[in-house]
């Protein structure tokens, strides 16, 4: 005989083992679990003393126990019952599996020979036969016939497999992500059902290219819409797989396509410039350097200066490049490659340089909402899209001071030496704008979205730009311009650029530049200058705006952030 104790606040059912030291926390469990003879002391909490309990709680434990019992026994006989169940499932599948390896498919050779085709070429062809191959995106077994969808990066196909065909060992046995040729006729979907293009195949005779795993394996269980986003990052190679990844890649190549066919309607002519250079653009802080022959070297910032040298043999230019920023910048943003569209243009003005990049843009959207194919893809991804309003609106560097202080939109107070000021409590300390200071990300998103349309910032202090724009004749601020859209922030950042060589040349001393790496470009102010602009358009931030995304890293291929350079 042993004694049992219960604890009523600090006891446990679930771990407690009716000691002292680990008390049950109901006398009714502690009945259930005695062996009949034991003794039982109970308490309210661990501050008080452990006594007999009265006879009536005693009786009550009993039937509380009693129910355990019960709960107990019919928990074991559905277990039991699942457990028979699920041994004959298995018994009466492996016994299907048994007989489906009986089943052979041969392709019927009286039937019309198929036509191969992409799935998005399959339109002009319902009530014949085509031969289709691709991944299985979805799988279904329906008593007995099984509705696949199939996807061969052009489309989605939903194929249906019933009789023989649908009794193979390969077909009871497939999983998504194995790859298959269908062979079938294409029909109709009948009148309210629904399938991908409004058509489906009727399959006749198939095979399995090359099978997926199952079980633990199994893609859904490696990746999924929950998996965290380092998971997610890892495995990016499998998330393109999926329907919303590989339409934004979709419509990413819509954009560019439509990017060089503005171009193409403005006269401007593509060239390639080089990734590997020798001279910054943007300031050496953010440089990738590397040892090139024995030389040092870096990853491009900018495309820019080259531009710039084939203005006089070339005319108007632009070009789609990667450019590298070694920024140590974890914001949704911000890439440390991302693809750079920067153009450069002659004989104009800073007002017809705004002009043009509104052209561009707004002649871009206008070919993806009057090409069909990308027009859906927008509609799917961003279904309030709504092409944007001219003209843009243009605020001035100070009237954009102005505007946030007026909107109680604050900075983080820096130090002399540009460090972040906290208070006694480790709190950023906060503060209004003033004319000076370089207007931060957050600020200048939180200004966009309040103004809910593109716009465009310009006139920036010299001192907060690079050492190559334009100076407005007798102020301290440059004839420069940051293209704002909501929900992303800038998108196009551009300038005219110095034309004068006198004023280039001293532009190297006050920023400490050593010319000579730049004697090239130099030379486009010593053998004719002109006055000219150009600007750059982060792609990635482009797409994320047309598209509704949250981050820029959905929409690059494989993007590359501060620690992440894989898959």
């Amino acid at each position: 005989m042993a004694t049992i104790h219960v604890d009523e606040t600090a006891g446990s059912d679930t771990v407690g083992k009716g000691t002292v030291e680990q008390p049950y926390q109901t006398l009714g469990f502690a009945v259930f679990s005695s062996s009949g003879t034991d003794t039982f002391l109970t308490r309210k909490d661990p501050n008080g003393t452990y006594e007999e309990p009265t006879q009536s709680s005693l009786k009550k434990a009993k039937k509380t126990a009693e129910g355990i019992e019960k709960k107990k026994k019919k928990q074991e006989e559905l277990a039991a019952r699942e457990a028979k169940e699920q041994g004959e499932a298995k018994e009466k599948r492996e016994k299907m599996l048994e007989e489906s390896k009986k089943v052979v498919l041969i392709e019927d050779s009286t039937l019309p020979e198929a036509v191969k085709r992409k799935i998005n070429r399959l339109a002009d062809l319902r009530t014949k036969r085509v031969r289709v191959s691709g991944w299985v995106h979805r799988l279904r077994d329906q008593k007995g016939i099984i509705f696949l969808v199939v996807r061969d990066g052009t489309g989605y196909l939903q194929a249906v497999l019933s009789g023989n065909v649908a009794a193979t060992y390969e077909a009871l046995t497939l999983t998504l992500e194995s790859t298959v040729e269908v062979v079938g006729t294409l029909q109709a979907v009948p009148e309210g059902k629904q399938a991908p293009g409004g058509h489906e195949l009727v399959v006749d005779y198939w095979k399995v290219l090359g099978a997926a795993p199952g079980a633990e394996d199994a893609f859904t269980n490696r990746l999924n819409e929950k998996s965290d986003p380092s998971i997610q990052a890892d495995l990016r190679h499998l998330v393109l797989r999926g329907e919303t990844a590989s339409s934004v890649l979709r419509l990413r190549s819509h954009l560019l396509s439509a990017f060089r066919e503005s171009y193409a309607r403005y006269n401007l002519t593509e060239v390639t410039p080089p990734c590997l250079v020798q001279t910054q653009v943007e300031g050496g802080a953010t440089l990738f350097k590397l040892d090139y022959y024995g030389q040092p070297a870096y990853l491009t910032q900018s495309s820019q200066l080259y531009l710039e040298t084939v203005l006089p043999s070339l005319g108007d230019v632009f070009c789609v490049q990667e450019s590298f920023r070694a920024e140590n910048s974890h914001t949704r943003r911000h890439l440390s490659e991302f693809t750079h569209l920067e153009a450069e243009l002659a004989f104009l003005t800073f007002h017809e340089l705004m002009d043009h990049i509104e052209n561009i843009i707004c002649t871009t959207v206008d070919i993806l909402l009057g090409n069909p194919d990308s027009a859906a893809l927008i509609k799917q991804l961003n279904p309030k899209f709504e092409a944007p309003a001219r003209p843009f609106m243009k605020i001035s560097y100070v009237e954009a001071i102005a505007w946030l202080n007026e909107h109680d939109i604050q900075r983080p107070e820096e130090d002399a030496e540009g460090n972040v000021i906290k208070d006694e409590q480790g709190q950023v300390k906060m503060g209004p704008h003033k004319v000076g200071d370089d207007i931060a990300e957050a600020a200048e998103r939180q200004m966009t979205d309040i103004i809910g349309k593109p716009v465009f910032l310009h006139g920036f202090p010299a001192e907060l730009k690079s050492f190559y724009m334009k100076k407005v004749p007798g102020t301290g601020y440059t004839e420069s311009c940051d293209l704002l859209m909501p929900n992303v922030g800038e998108i196009v950042g551009g300038s005219m650029r110095i034309a004068d060589l006198a004023e280039l040349s001293a532009a190297y001393v006050r920023e400490g530049i050593d010319p000579e790496p730049y004697y090239w470009f130099t030379d486009q102010r010593k053998y004719g200058t002109c006055e000219h602009g150009g600007y750059g358009l982060g792609v990635e931030r482009f797409l994320a705006w047309l598209a509704d995304r949250f981050t820029v890293r959905d929409c690059s291929l494989y993007p590359r952030w501060p620690g992440r350079a894989t898959p």
